[in-house]
């Protein structure tokens, strides 16, 4: 201590006590989205734990061998824990079943925000908020997580040095401890638009989304692949298949699903949207879905006309194999049935030459 106090000619005690003065007047006005940001040193942690010490969320324990669900409030039902899961963006349902350490970084970024709203019933706040994903992770998730506190008319603060979520999280209001300036954010702004482009595909793709579905990881040797690119990077992925008849023949949706990093935004939904709106140019396009996110969008879509309502469907296929017949996957699951009554892309079908 005394070397250095020669060395730099300053008394350690001068060098080493930082103090912070901080008015951040949030009982204004009625809000849901904090924002404290600055570079590492100018006491956003110091300031959030001072602030809001009893809503200040510094990780969870989580169990080992279990499933991440096992960990949530026990009295949440699984439906409203994998809704809460799929409206911050985690909506795999085999990751679901994995327990937290295993999953990615992305993930566990998403599942922490879904427990910790579901714990805290008014306030959350979230130190190093985004820090460790990968940024176009961070500015997706900030956008889903976003919209969920909105919606569960919560309060939620972030606290991060990155200011490239700030057009995604879009809030209510921003405080910066490096300038104590603190803004309200009177008007939302909207979220900056996702580039994505559709490509046809070779079945091989497949294998880059096959262990995120919900379902089991076979794709049919018939099924023509799509796939979206957003800002160049595999995204979503949408497989159709052919649906013979003697009456009433139809494409069908065979497997639709989104990488993990970019669930919460829609995406898998505009891909699954955009190739029907190219099929339905020749024949009706049809999909049966059991994924609980899907089917809430589908249901309050204008583009989706429902057939059949959630229920469960027991069905055999007839095939005889060795002498036992072999049961179809829908056995026992809850799916609902659509068919797609939106636009038609007919010039934009042609040039995939599907007509």
């Amino acid at each position: 201590m005394i070397q250095l106090e020669g060395m730099f000619d300053l008394p350690a005690e001068k060098k080493s006590r930082i103090e912070w003065s901080a008015d951040l007047p949030v009982e204004e006005h009625a809000w849901h989205i904090g924002l404290i940001v600055g570079p590492s040193g100018c006491g956003k942690t110091t300031i959030a734990r001072e602030l809001f010490r009893n809503n200040f969320i510094d990780g969870f324990e989580w169990f080992q061998k279990k499933s991440i669900i096992d960990s949530f409030p026990q009295a949440m039902g699984i439906k409203e824990i994998t809704a809460l899961l799929s409206s911050v963006g985690f909506s795999s349902p085999p990751g679901w079943l994995k327990p937290y350490h295993v999953l990615s970084n992305g993930e566990q970024f998403r599942v922490t925000i879904a427990r910790a709203l579901a714990e805290q019933n008014e306030l959350v706040v979230i130190d190093e908020f985004s820090s460790v994903v990968d940024r176009t992770v961070a500015q997706i998730g900030s956008c889903a997580i976003a919209k969920t506190v909105r919606k569960r008319d919560q309060k939620f603060i972030a606290v991060t040095c990155h200011y490239d979520i700030l057009d995604w999280i879009d809030p209510d209001w921003i405080y910066q401890p490096s300038t104590n300036d603190f803004q309200w954010r009177c008007e939302r702004q909207s979220r900056p638009p996702v580039s994505l482009e559709i490509i046809n595909v070779h079945r091989s793709a497949w294998e880059l989304f096959r262990k995120h579905h919900y379902l089991d990881s076979t794709l049919q040797k018939s099924a023509n692949c799509f796939m979206a690119l957003a800002d160049g990077q595999p995204a979503a992925f949408t497989a159709v298949i052919h649906f013979p008849h003697k009456t009433a023949s139809s494409f069908r949706e065979h497997r639709t699903v989104c990488l993990p990093d970019f669930q919460g935004i829609g995406i898998g939904n505009a891909l699954s949207e955009y190739v029907a709106s190219l099929y339905c140019c020749k024949k009706p396009y049809t999909s049966v879905t059991g994924h609980p996110a899907m089917i809430r969008h589908r249901a309050k879509s204008k583009f989706w006309k429902m057939t059949r309502k959630p229920s469960s469907v027991q069905r055999q296929c007839g095939l005889e194999r060795k002498g036992k017949r072999r049961i179809s996957s829908s056995r026992g699951r809850i799916t609902a049935s659509f068919r797609y009554v939106g636009p038609e892309r007919r010039q934009e079908a042609k040039g995939f030459g599907l007509i």
